[in-house]
């Protein structure tokens, strides 16, 4: 049962944003805040999550639980998104509530 999915995941920690019908939501745990990918760039999910994958897809959305194991069965510390927007973004769970928490890792990956 292979279901076509809005991203890719690459290495141990690289998520490639690859639909831009789709927004990603990432969700690495409970207490870490989440991140929207959108055609854009990133920014922060601040709505309430989806209930189910028919709710997420109304609302043109994919919900990525970062530790599931179809992800990458973990949480991480840190994580690269590659977003539409043509920029790899560095995500560091360790610096939340600072400016280096989300930044641009490479300006242009393609």
């Amino acid at each position: 049962m292979s279901q076509e999915r809005a991203f890719l995941k690459s290495g141990r920690n690289t998520i490639i944003h690859k639909d831009k019908k789709l927004d990603l939501v990432i969700v690495n745990s409970e207490i870490h805040p989440r991140i929207k990918v959108t055609q854009n760039g990133l920014e922060p999910f601040k709505e309430e999550l989806p209930k189910n994958r028919r709710d997420a897809k109304e609302r043109y959305l994919e919900v990525v639980y970062v530790s599931s194991t179809d992800v990458f069965g973990e949480e991480k510390r840190l994580l690269f998104i590659q977003a539409l927007d043509g920029r790899e973004y560095k995500v560091d769970y360790s610096k939340i509530g600072t400016k280096l928490f989300v930044r641009i890792h490479q300006d242009s990956y393609l």
